[in-house]
């Protein structure tokens, strides 16, 4: 029985171009000075996704916080994913 390598290459592309976009974004970046108040403010998102709504915006926030563990008493890593985001539109005269 044959295998065909056609669909194996074309996965092989995909994850390879992620790959290689990943990388190229993680050597171009530059450290740079945190905010306490930006990182106060991620740190009181509540877990879990909310979206409202004030006069003339919309606001969104999105949490998500696991603890990893390999193995009962494997090495552990805390994986902590917060996003706030507001879309304002206003009209220019």
């Amino acid at each position: 029985m044959a295998l065909s390598l056609v669909p194996i290459a074309g996965l092989v592309l995909r994850y390879g171009a992620v790959a290689a976009l990943a990388y190229a974004a993680a050597t171009r970046a530059r450290p740079r000075r945190l905010d306490p108040a930006t990182e106060d403010a991620l740190d009181q998102t509540p877990e879990g996704a909310a979206i409202g709504h004030a006069p003339g915006q919309l606001n969104g926030t999105a949490r998500w916080c696991r603890n990893i563990r390999l193995g009962p008493n494997g090495p552990g890593m805390e994986i902590d994913l917060s996003a706030l985001a507001r879309l304002r539109i206003r009209k220019i005269a």
